[in-house]
């Protein structure tokens, strides 16, 4: 049987577990964090599906040495393997697949993400790569290289390769885009979501991804994926927006599949936590029809629900709704609080509805969560203080539950990566992606680094006030709520670590 690995080759380093796997945003956290990584769980449970021999191979979850991981891909012997990468770690894996290529090789390697779907010539002429898969559909299209490989069908759009390679046919309609490599053009995201089977959680391990997760009070817990992958979609610095998913792609599940997956993970392992990982939620009727099954069948009372929303996307009445259909945990990226900010982003978000949207939340019974970013090139010191106090103050008025900052990371692929070299607001090389893991900035600020990584590390800790501390301690009521707690203090404590000085990561 030809046999499949998906897999994360482990990086041997020492700045702490790199966040590579459903992350849109790469960095590395002291403290352990591991996302079930949605599309290629999909990958997996649809090769598996078509007749194929699948190996799940997570050696950053597993918390394996790359040498063990090695070791155990060699015993295995599988006929292919699919890597995903992401630009901070993109020239590891170039001498990661050369070294695999050494020791195996017969074995066709593939590689998917958001940076090989923006340069995929790059990597092929950087790495011994077979294949790369781009778009964000790499699920669906795995198993079409698969047949192709194995059954000689067409391939689909979105598919580079090398010219001479005979193992797979390229039509004679497909040109040669240069004397090197030949590509069936840009992907075309068009898949009708609910045609995939439910993820296969037990081959792809979901055990791994089921606790050391900051997005968890319930355990075991799980991620589901609503929809591909943000319907908003504009977002200037998001790199999903502008690779995988790019603008008009969005396409969702329907509420009643999504449901359906819901009720087998709950009925199958026992998950008690759900957190829905899409870029954002869908709303409007789908929302009301999914939080209706959830209240109607009565697994409102089995599993706790949490997703990635827009701040200004819903009213009161369905945050009421989500409530009462067990929704708890609401993820919303406010990004700054600065309007010129907002607008420079593209969010479609005004400074006067974030409190009011957040109050409507909160006072639903929810537990909002914000990511904020620091680091703009056209923001002063000035400016980012405005958004360190505007999350003080949501915190104090108890509208925001907890938080999570970042260092702005502009993407090969986004239009802020395009606007930087266009403007000269890199302070590091633009091609030194190693750089671009959020230990610090790679952009020109107008104050210092160090300065950078200190307001950081206050906005991390601005909710570290005796009145939420307080509240938080008192609004314990039992196990769950008091591990919660518990487990948000060495996170908190880890995140402050994240942001260092970054020479003591070298």
């Amino acid at each position: 049987m030809y046999k499949v690995v998906i897999g994360y080759p482990p990086i041997d380093q020492s700045k702490g577990t790199p966040l590579l796997s459903q992350n849109r945003q790469f960095q590395y956290f002291n403290h352990p964090t591991y996302i079930y990584p949605m599309v290629p769980a999909y990958a997996a449970s649809l090769a598996k599906s078509k007749g194929y021999e699948v190996v799940w191979m997570d050696g950053i979850a597993e918390k394996k040495k790359y040498s063990e991981w090695i070791g155990d891909l060699v015993k295995e012997n599988p006929n292919l393997l699919m890597i995903e990468t992401k630009a901070p770690i993109i020239k590891y894996h170039w001498k990661v697949v050369d070294e695999l290529k050494g020791l195996l090789p017969n074995l066709i390697i593939v590689i998917v993400g958001d940076h090989v779907t923006y340069d995929p010539i790059e990597t092929l002429d950087s790495c011994n790569v077979d294949y790369i898969i781009t778009g964000g559909d790499y699920d669906f299209l795995l198993t079409d290289l698969l047949e192709s490989i194995t059954k000689k069908y067409n391939l689909p759009s979105g598919i580079w390769g090398r010219k001479e390679d005979k193992r797979i046919p390229w039509n004679d309609n497909i040109p040669v885009f240069n004397d090197k490599y030949k590509t069936t053009g840009t992907a075309v995201l068009e898949h009708n979501l609910d045609l995939l089977p439910f993820i296969d959680r037990q081959l792809t391990r979901w055990e791994l991804y089921s606790k050391e997760n900051g997005n968890y009070k319930y355990y075991p817990a799980t991620y589901m994926y609503s929809g591909r992958d943000c319907w908003w979609n504009r977002c200037t610095f998001c790199v999903w927006d502008h690779t995988l998913n790019p603008r008009g792609s969005y396409r969702r599940f329907s509420p009643e599949r999504l449901f359906s997956e819901v009720k087998h993970v709950v009925d199958t392992l026992g998950v008690k936590e759900i957190f829905d990982d899409a870029g954002t939620m869908f709303i409007g009727t789908a929302l009301k029809k999914f939080c209706d099954l959830m209240i109607e069948s009565g697994y409102n009372k089995k599993v706790v629900y949490g997703c990635n929303m827009r701040i200004n996307a819903l009213t009161r009445e369905y945050y009421d709704l989500m409530k009462k259909a067990n929704f708890r945990f609401i993820l919303y990226g406010m990004e700054s609080a600065n309007q010129y900010t907002l607008d420079k982003l593209d969010k479609g978000l005004r400074i006067e509805d974030i409190e009011k949207r957040l109050k409507d939340a909160k006072e639903a019974g929810l537990e909002p969560h914000i990511t904020v970013m620091l680091g703009y090139p056209w923001e002063d010191e000035t400016m980012a203080l405005n958004t360190i106090n505007m999350a003080k103050d949501l915190f104090r008025k108890g509208y925001v539950e907890t938080m999570q900052a970042t260092i702005v990371i502009p993407y090969p692929g986004t239009p802020l990566y395009k606007e930087c070299i266009e403007k000269d607001w890199f302070q590091v090389n633009p091609k030194d992606y190693e750089m671009f893991d959020m230990r610090g900035p790679v952009m020109k600020i107008p104050f210092s680094n160090d300065r950078l990584l200190k307001l950081t590390r206050i906005l991390y800790s601005s909710f570290l006030t005796p009145r939420y501390l307080l509240k938080r301690i008192t609004a314990v009521r039992n196990w769950n709520d008091l591990k919660y707690l518990i487990i948000s203090a060495f996170k908190l404590l880890g995140h402050l670590k994240d942001f260092s000085d970054p020479s003591s990561f070298k």
